[in-house]
């Protein structure tokens, strides 16, 4: 069975589609670690999902990499830190210089040297940032593929899909999605980390279980937004 490498940051996104992409094919999670705030809750989170949905789906162990950002991102950065922008604040708030850029050249790496030929990312309809766009999934894809001698395939198969849909398929196929992690500010806990309830990340992803329709699993610290 063809192997498809994806890199799971343990949201509800790219959790989501690891197990959609397990069931056309054995899916690799690749989790990239760049030093920000949030990453010790997010891989805590990522090892307990993947042991709930592992019996279940053609997933392979977990491969941790890491490019350490912080002698990039200035010490104050609000992702370094751990102080995101405010609930209400918009998505352009959260941008971050390079993310996919860093995330596939690391994890298209790994690819290469593992013999994968595809990647995939969980880049849903409206994100707004540069590095998030078909035409710089082309120019990477193009970039690592030559720059690697190695034919990858990088593919986005959410970019036309909004993060309520993505809620819809999580919850048809019984996914335990509150073991995801949508959150920039975590409150840690013993075994996990619940959301703050008080970043934009969180907005998202309640009124994304809203406008599902779905109950919302998730534990948060600060319930003073959420209904």
């Amino acid at each position: 069975m063809p192997s498809t490498g994806v890199l799971l940051s343990g949201g509800l996104d790219s959790a989501v589609l690891l197990c959609e992409e397990a069931s056309r094919a054995r899916a690799v999670p690749i989790y990239v670690s760049v030093g920000l705030a949030w990453e010790t809750a997010e891989r805590a989170l990522v090892r307990q999902f993947l042991d709930r949905v592992a019996p279940r789906f053609a997933v392979s162990p977990l491969v941790e990499l890491s490019l350490d950002m912080r002698d990039v991102y200035a010490p104050t950065h609000w992702a370094v830190v751990g102080q995101p922008p405010a609930y209400h604040t918009p998505d352009e708030d959260v941008y971050l210089h390079g993310r996919n850029i860093v995330l596939l050249a690391k994890a298209g790496i790994y690819c290469a040297t593992a013999g994968i030929e595809k990647l995939v990312l969980g880049t849903l309809d409206h994100n707004p940032f540069p590095d998030a766009t078909p035409e710089f999934r082309r120019a990477m894809n193009l970039a690592l593929t030559q720059g690697l001698a190695h034919e990858l395939v990088i593919d986005a198969p959410y970019a036309k899909v909004s993060k309520t849909e993505v809620v819809r398929r999580g919850t048809a196929l019984g996914l335990p999605l509150d073991l995801t992690l949508s959150c920039m500010n975590p409150v840690a806990i013993e075994g996990g980390a619940r959301h703050c309830g008080l970043c934009s990340k969180c907005r998202e992803r309640h009124d994304a279980f809203l406008e599902a329709g779905s109950n919302d699993p998730t534990d948060y610290a600060d319930r003073r937004y959420v209904k």
